[in-house]
């Protein structure tokens, strides 16, 4: 079970190749989980896939697993791809408008800035999956 310093994710194993394992998670709003999801059009439920390696637990395809990322590099992965952001837009936005360009231009030039930001994530794609690292836990509860 997983700590209050983790983020954790229920899922169901369905490859291994190697060292690492291809889970399965179902992603799913609060809308999703509702009882009246099946009269709502806002329901949203989402499979993702994530490769996790296995780090030594012994995993068969169809079990189910628990897929954990300490907290702390959680908010880091939102920090780099919302908050830093958000930064650059607002910082930049109120410094083009004190410098007297107008607010139509300011907004296009903030907007166009995230171009190179996120280029750059992009190109740094894989320094950046390095720093976050899953983990695999077997669970034997319903999902």
């Amino acid at each position: 079970m997983s700590d209050q310093n983790s983020i954790d994710h229920e899922g169901i194993v369905e490859a291994i190749s190697g060292d690492v394992a291809r889970v399965k998670i179902d992603a799913q709003s609060a809308c999703a989980a509702c009882h009246a999801k099946g009269v709502c059009t806002a329901a949203d439920k989402e499979e993702k896939i994530m490769e996790v390696p296995l780090n030594g637990v012994s995993l068969n395809p169809g079990e189910k697993v628990r897929v954990l990322i300490s907290r702390h590099t959680g908010l880091r992965a939102v920090a780099i791809g919302y908050f830093y952001p958000f930064l650059l837009l607002i910082i930049l936005l109120i410094t083009l408008t004190s410098a007297g360009m107008n607010e139509l231009r300011a907004g296009l030039f903030s907007l166009a800035a995230l171009v190179p930001y996120y280029l750059g994530v992009f190109l740094l794609r894989n320094q950046i999956d390095k720093a976050f690292t899953f983990r695999l836990e077997k669970t034997t509860m319903p999902l």
